[in-house]
């Protein structure tokens, strides 16, 4: 059974720094994305990032491209999300899923999505 869970949120001043986890348990191989996507109070889940466990190729939206970095760990079976600059429109809940799909960040391509973890960012 795959299951993914995501750690490492909490509260954070604008332009502090995060780094968020998601530790995949159930894989049976590499051949698998795993994307991290966040939803704010009163909006839509949207895409943040995503990995390919094979190659390591990724893909960012455009809201955090050259602030936030997703890389692998495939020993530990474990994505981060190193998060910089952050502002507050990045307070949200954050998740972690995965797909098949190589570089998606399309929300009905994912399954087996995270419980989420908070990051605030406030002064």
């Amino acid at each position: 059974q795959l299951q993914l869970v995501e750690s490492g949120g909490g509260l954070v001043q604008p332009g502090g720094s995060l780094r968020l986890s998601c530790a995949a348990s159930g894989f049976t191989s590499v051949y698998y994305t795993i994307g991290w996507f966040r939803q704010a109070p009163g909006k839509e889940r949207e895409g943040v990032s995503c990995i390919s466990m094979r190659d390591g190729s990724t893909n960012y939206a455009d809201s955090v491209k050259g602030r936030f970095t997703i890389s692998r760990d495939n020993a530990k079976n474990t994505v981060y999300l190193q998060m910089n600059s952050l502002k507050p429109e990045d307070t949200a809940i954050y998740y972690c899923a995965t797909t098949t799909w190589k570089n998606s960040l399309n929300l009905a391509d994912f399954y087996s999505w995270g419980p989420g973890t908070q990051v605030t960012v406030s002064s």
